[in-house]
């Protein structure tokens, strides 16, 4: 009841949301679809017709998910005790798009989530007609595919077949990031809200590899970890260059000029 409940009020939005309307009737049939096709993880583990390579994924899950609790502290609740198989590469497809001279994302406002700097989409080619929009509109576009999605705790999410092919410690770290979008999430506040997921995410893959894993797999991990960081600095530097040049007051076709030969750079 308290799934039909939320999805009814869901509904009720879209429908004074005006031309919002088919986004949020995709992220229905979107989430609809998940819940659908969700088993439980246990069931799977003890079915010997389960192939066993992902049998074994389902476990290590099991275990991570634990930790995740016990050590981590974070919510013991249903979420990621079902597992479900999407068929796809990936569960969602995000747009983010910027104003021509701005470096900024443009907002988009949910009933749950409050305001976020996507958009995301259960199809690719829904996210690609969007993009496309948005770019007929003179906005700079980018749409890339995410192998992760989450409610935020208002639905008991799967495990899904897009996160466990990436490997015990890429699972690890996608389960602690979202639980702890569970944890605690601010409203209209993404970066505040991403910047404290990762962390968790951070302090928790490296505890639990610590405990679970070789010092190789925590070398790799911490190697991977400063790659992160050396690109985070490639684009906060390239940020920069952009502001500034947002920022003269020049006629728009130089500043034009002037952008591709930052992106050049």
């Amino acid at each position: 009841m308290k799934i039909i409940r939320r999805l009814a009020l869901l509904s009720i939005t879209a429908a004074l949301s005006g031309c919002a309307v088919p986004f949020y009737w995709q992220a229905i049939g979107g989430q609809l679809e998940l819940l659908r096709k969700r088993t439980p993880i246990e069931k799977l583990v003890e079915d010997p017709a389960v192939d066993p390579a992902l049998r074994a994924k389902l476990s290590s899950v099991a275990a991570i998910r634990k930790f995740a609790v016990d050590e981590l502290e974070l919510p013991d609740n249903r979420s990621y005790t079902t597992y479900a198989d999407v068929g796809r590469p990936y569960v969602v497809w995000n747009v983010v798009a910027a104003k021509e001279f701005s470096v900024d994302p443009e907002r988009s406002c949910f009933p749950f989530a409050g305001c976020v700097s996507y958009r995301g989409f259960f199809a690719r080619e829904a996210a690609e007609r969007y993009q496309a929009r948005l770019n007929k509109q003179g906005l700079d576009t980018y749409s890339g595919g995410s192998t992760a999605y989450s409610t935020l705790g208002y639905f008991a999410d799967p495990v899904l077949s897009t996160m466990v092919s990436g490997g015990e410690q890429y699972v690890a770290s996608l389960l602690f990031h979202e639980l702890a979008h569970q944890k605690l999430y601010v409203k209209g506040d993404s970066e505040f809200s991403e910047a404290f997921a990762t962390v968790i995410e951070e302090f928790g893959t490296e505890r639990w590899l610590m405990l679970h894993g070789t010092p190789a797999d925590l070398d790799r991990y911490l190697q991977r970890r400063r790659r992160g960081e050396d690109f985070a600095a490639l684009i906060a530097r390239q940020q920069a260059r952009l502001r500034e040049i947002y920022a003269r007051e020049e006629p728009s076709e130089i500043k034009r000029d002037q952008k591709r030969a930052a992106f050049a750079t």
